[in-house]
């Protein structure tokens, strides 16, 4: 038998939280990052099957379009949760606490590998996080020859008389419109055939990620970038965090299964994507070698996998006990039959935290304890 609330106490939060509105919900509401949903979506079918509530309702609406949506306000037209495949910024929570969203339950609920994928059909990328930035940056430093004189213009076009193999270095002095065309214009390691990668949007927490440890790291394995990142961060973040916008990379939308589709359909173009989508479709689609780690459960675990990041769930406390089965569903969640390195969830991708981590955290969720400040970036 399940705790129950006084009448009176319902009645009075109700009222607060706008009266008949509020007592329209009796399910739970998620939203959120895409990398996560088939992890609430999992939790939250079990969760309906083995208990008297009502099967929480799951969107994919991305990390950063979840964050708004969680916090938008109190009251039953508002999500209860929200799903995130990167920590809340710092004016996330600010924008929560200024829409009245004060009392927030921060669970760390495992880990997550981003993969660049592509077809059975073709090769597996083998690539270097320095060649990533190379790849798909919009503008990179200045190409050069032995001699240290620039062989491209600022709009990425090759000085008369230089070509592909005339690059010997690059430099910081002047920056340019990425001029590379194909994977074998950066490195002759890499394939003959066009770069064209699809991954999310700018609202999804993967491309962020994607973005701090993909673009951000590669664009530090240039001596004069590395620089750059100490003397001036901004100017640093300015270069290595936009990604090109000339087709190379094509926004693909929240739902990674179409990034998958698309790759199936199209053996030549890679895709950007949550380890869960390449544990989901491995009879399809292969992962490619980054810093010559290949993306497996073990290699993200133990944090070999250069591009690996935490998952988050956020909770909106203001509504346990208004909407039904908050409280039940966090506990259901936070079960080793789900969350553990046994447990359902990892049969769906999710990388456990190890048993000291998961107990950390389950103390966390379990009591409901709120954030007592913005995250630090």
């Amino acid at each position: 038998m399940k705790a129950r609330h006084g009448l009176g106490a319902v009645i009075c939060v109700l009222a607060l939280m706008g009266g008949a509105e509020a007592q329209t919900r009796g399910t739970i509401r998620i939203v959120g990052s895409s990398t996560v949903f088939p992890f609430t979506t999992a939790a939250a079918e079990n969760f309906g099957a083995i208990t008297e509530f009502p099967t929480p309702v799951v969107e994919a609406t991305g990390t950063g379009g979840g964050m708004n949506l969680f916090c938008a306000g109190v009251g039953v037209e508002h999500p209860d949760m929200t799903a995130a495949s990167r920590r809340m910024k710092s004016s996330e929570f600010n924008l929560c606490q200024t829409r009245g969203v004060s009392q927030i339950t921060e669970v760390l609920i495992g880990y997550d590998g981003i993969v660049i994928g592509n077809s059975l059909e073709a090769a597996a990328l083998d690539i270097s996080k320095h060649d990533i930035f190379l790849a798909l940056a919009d503008r990179i430093p200045q190409p050069v020859n032995d001699d240290g004189e620039a062989i491209v213009d600022g709009e990425g076009r090759f000085i008369s008389g230089y070509a592909f193999s005339d690059v010997a270095d690059y430099s910081c002095a002047a920056f340019v419109k990425n001029p590379f065309q194909r994977w074998s214009d950066i490195s002759a390691d890499l394939p003959t055939s066009r770069i064209e990668v699809y991954g999310p949007p700018p609202t999804s927490g993967t491309r962020d990620a994607f973005v701090e440890l993909g673009l951000q790291q590669g664009a530090r394995g240039f001596a004069c970038m590395d620089q750059l990142y100490t003397q001036d961060r901004a100017r640093f973040e300015e270069i290595a965090s936009r990604i090109r916008e000339d087709r190379a990379w094509i926004d693909a939308g929240e739902n990674d299964n179409t990034v998958v589709q698309t790759l199936i359909n199209s053996p030549s173009a890679f895709g950007v994507f949550g380890y869960s989508y390449l544990e989901q479709n491995a009879d399809r689609i292969h992962g490619g070698h980054v810093d010559g780690v290949e993306p497996t459960y073990d290699a993200i675990a133990g944090g070999d996998y250069p591009i690996s990041r935490s998952l988050y769930l956020y909770v909106k406390n203001q509504h346990v006990g208004i909407v039904p089965g908050i409280q039940e569903y966090i506990e259901h969640f936070t079960s080793e039959d789900a969350w553990g390195p046994f447990g359902y969830l990892a049969e769906r991708g999710l990388i456990a935290l190890t048993d000291e981590e998961r107990f950390e955290a389950s103390e966390v969720a379990r009591a409901l304890a709120p954030m007592a400040h913005a995250p630090e970036e």
